[in-house]
């Protein structure tokens, strides 16, 4: 308990801001107990005045705290169901843009990843083009054979880890006492959130790993002739640095650009939209940051997708059940949507799938008489997994992820063309799917598949029953001779207790200390 005081008072910091920040007048109290809705009620006494209108002000204190908590904002906009839709939507907007680091340091941070000099790396090292809360890019030439080639170099933030890792003890630390005291938390895993935010930011800081994440789906879409990735420059690719082709096309935020170039933009929101869904479905990895500054139209008119730090991942029953509820409600099969909750385990087997399927059909119905532009897909969704927690459907964080990136592309296809019908974008690639994994070429390879897992198990079963047997032999001994502790071990969970009784007592006092700093912040 005693290592939990640095955390307190890092959360009363972080409190604090948000109180003057006005987040706590986003907060419903009317279900709160009453001690938390008079904590909120004296929190917001010190409100700034300019606070008090608009819904950016959790975006402005994420901010004010630093770059650990843009990324937990940036990270709780994919998360709904846990911060709900409307603080989903505002987290959305939210941009980690932060000043650059000195050009000495980031060329010192190259040199060291490398292992040689930056001159000797690059045949010139231009500055910082863009900066944000891990990394920054700067645009550098190497020599390819005699020829200059152009490169994008993104290098990680000095002392960034450092950073990272005290925060996200602090968000751990807050995350067990909230388990501990709320069954919503609980119920919302709080502390699975925070270990998937803890996930994820290790990842984004090992570049090697997201230089993996763009092999890979080059391999996957090598063959797609309206999409592509940079290549990767493994030469000069390490933990802390990552190089890979310059894209010198135009940002799919740039509109005006597109259009002077006789870009079709309609066919271009298609093609968002349909190489999200091929790559969610046909390879279960998918780009889920497909913002339009991540996203360039390149000369020979295909989309281009930059910064891989966020990518998801469905395996083959999550495919599946996104394939068939797609397929189910543009053929307006209910039953069908219903019955691949069921079998995919998602919705508990008390629940009747015909009252499932009667929910559905309420979402259903009404998309089929409203005109095409009306249609979303992502609403859609969005409205699927609200009816699928009245039937007590777990959250799915890949299946949510996937819901969030869906609003994201049907966004920006949508900036294209307003009146795009997603149903008719979505239905040649949802058909191709289930053509060819549901058809007989599907069901052929599934029955080999199961073939091979059943030689391999019984390939296995005489271990299996040598190992069942010793421990069988084990729990004999045990039962027959009681289950006894060493003294030492008897003294030591004595020692741990005691020590356990004193951090308590410690932690209170300082926890009633910190109660009177805040009260003294509030009255002052």
């Amino acid at each position: 308990m005693i290592s939990g005081i640095p955390h307190l008072f890092r959360l009363t910091r972080a409190g604090y801001v948000f109180a003057r920040e006005g987040v706590f007048g986003l907060v419903d109290t009317r279900q709160l107990p009453m001690p938390a809705r008079t904590g909120i009620a004296l929190a917001r006494l010190i409100e700034r005045r300019s606070s008090r209108n608009g819904q950016s002000r959790l975006a402005a204190a994420l901010r004010r705290l630093g770059p650990t908590y843009v990324k937990l904002g940036q990270f709780l906009a994919t998360r709904p169901d846990v911060v709900g839709t409307v603080i989903a939507r505002d987290l959305e907007s939210l941009q980690d843009k932060m000043p650059a680091f000195p050009q000495a340091e980031a060329e010192a941070v190259v040199a060291a990843a490398l292992e040689r000099p930056v001159s000797s790396a690059y045949a010139s090292f231009g500055p910082s083009v863009a900066a944000a809360s891990i990394a920054q890019v700067h645009r550098a030439e190497i020599d390819d054979n005699g020829e200059r080639k152009a490169v994008a170099v993104k290098i990680l933030r000095p002392g960034v880890e450092r950073r990272f890792r005290v925060d996200l003890d602090a968000f751990y630390f807050a995350a067990r006492n909230a388990e501990a005291l709320s069954p919503e938390a609980q119920r919302l895993r709080f502390v699975e959130v925070v270990n998937t935010l803890d996930r994820s930011v290790r990842l984004e800081m090992d570049f090697r790993l997201e230089a993996a994440a763009l092999s890979e789906m080059a391999e996957n879409t090598k063959d797609d002739p309206d999409f592509r990735v940079p290549s990767i420059d493994w030469n000069r690719t390490a933990r802390e640095v990552l190089t890979m082709e310059w894209i010198g096309g135009t940002k799919l935020n740039d509109r005006a650009t597109l259009e002077a170039k006789g870009f079709d933009l309609p066919a271009l929101g298609r093609i968002v939209i349909q190489s999200f869904l091929r790559h969610a479905l046909r390879d279960g990895f998918f780009h889920a940051d497909m913002h339009p500054g991540n996203l360039f139209v390149d000369d020979d008119g295909r989309l281009v997708a930059v910064d891989f730090g966020i990518m998801g991942r469905l395996g083959p029953k999550e495919r599946r059940f996104l394939a068939e509820i797609l397929f189910g409600f543009i053929t307006r099969d209910y039953m069908r949507v219903a019955q691949v909750h069921f079998d995919a385990g998602y919705v508990p087997r008390h629940h009747s799938v015909e009252a499932f399927a009667q929910a559905i059909r309420a979402i259903g119905e009404p998309i089929h008489n409203r005109t095409a532009e009306d249609i979303s897909m992502a609403k859609l969704l969005t409205l699927l997994f609200e009816v699928t927690g009245i039937f007590d459907m777990r959250t799915r964080p890949e299946l949510i992820l996937l819901q969030k990136t869906m609003v994201v592309v049907e966004g920006v296809a949508r900036t294209f063309d307003p009146k795009l019908d997603m149903w008719k974008t979505a239905d040649p690639v949802v058909r191709e799917w289930i053509t060819r994994n549901l058809g007989p070429i599907g069901k052929l390879e599934d029955a080999v598949a199961g073939a091979g897992k059943l030689g391999s198990f019984a390939a296995q079963v005489p271990s299996l029953l040598l190992r069942a047997g010793t421990l069988l032999d084990q729990v004999d001994d045990i039962t027959r001779n009681g289950l006894v502790l060493a003294p030492e071990t008897v003294e030591a969970i004595g020692k741990a207790e005691a020590r356990r009784n004193r951090a308590s007592a410690a932690a209170l006092w300082a926890i009633v200390a910190l109660l009177g700093i805040i009260l003294w912040m509030l009255v002052r």
